[in-house]
């Protein structure tokens, strides 16, 4: 068995106590290592002190909702996240989408999909920190005020101030920038950001440039910036200046 800190720790955010030990044996006998929780504060309690590389979370939980946590898991870090939910709501897990996750899951679920899944994710992801980066040292581009910055991967707004990008936004932006006016499909897009062609998720996508939309566009529900292309992928039509 590999030593701890090469073992891939997962943080389970559930309040129901049978399923969080369910989770905790299933994953542990998987050669995982797993920590529960049973509510938002104790979760940013283990967030602080330790390092994780997925996060199993509920959507419905005392005090606050899931979907509040994702928000706020996903403006400080990159951390996978995947929802659990006993709600068939497709409107539930739109929205956790574009908040950032990266999967959900529905209850009752099968132990071997959720497996199946986190293995996936973290693939994924392994995938994208082993790629090389996109940026290019002294490289900017300048658009509509904005200024993006590959070289310190710095996003400066019109009014200078410096908007706070997770990885994934910041590969996004530059890789829409460096292909400003052509329209690129989702499997473009994940190929040419990490180099993810394999097991490429058009929502992953769709979640980050939602993302994107909310932090550079004056109105996210009418791009003018990153446009859609029906059917297709998404399109860089703001004026830029490199």
């Amino acid at each position: 068995m590999a030593v701890t800190g090469d073992i891939e720790h997962i943080l389970v955010v559930d309040d129901d106590a049978r399923i969080r030990q369910m989770l905790a044996r299933y994953f542990e006998d998987e050669g995982y290592r797993v920590t529960t929780v049973g509510d938002g504060a104790a979760m940013r309690a283990q967030i602080a002190a330790n390092t994780f590389d997925i996060v199993l979370l509920d959507l419905v939980l005392p005090r606050e909702s899931g979907l509040e946590l994702a928000r706020e898991i996903r403006a400080k870090s990159d951390m996978p996240i995947m929802m659990l939910t006993g709600k068939d709501d497709v409107l539930d897990r739109i929205v956790g989408l574009e908040l950032g996750a990266d999967d959900y899951m529905a209850k009752p679920f099968h132990l071997r999909e959720v497996l199946a899944r986190v293995r996936t994710i973290l693939r994924r992801r392994a995938a994208a920190m082993a790629a090389p980066p996109v940026q290019t040292a002294g490289e900017k581009f300048s658009f509509e005020g904005w200024t993006l910055d590959l070289a310190r991967r710095e996003l400066t707004a019109p009014d200078h101030s410096v908007t706070d990008l997770t990885t994934g936004e910041f590969d996004m932006l530059a890789t829409l920038l460096r292909h400003a006016g052509r329209v690129l499909s989702r499997e473009m897009l994940m190929d040419l950001t990490r180099g993810r062609n394999l097991e490429a998720f058009d929502r992953t996508i769709d979640a980050q440039i939602a993302r994107l939309r909310k932090k550079i566009e004056v109105d996210a529900a009418n791009p003018q910036l990153i446009k859609s292309v029906r059917g297709v992928g998404y399109v860089f039509t703001g004026r830029l200046d490199r």
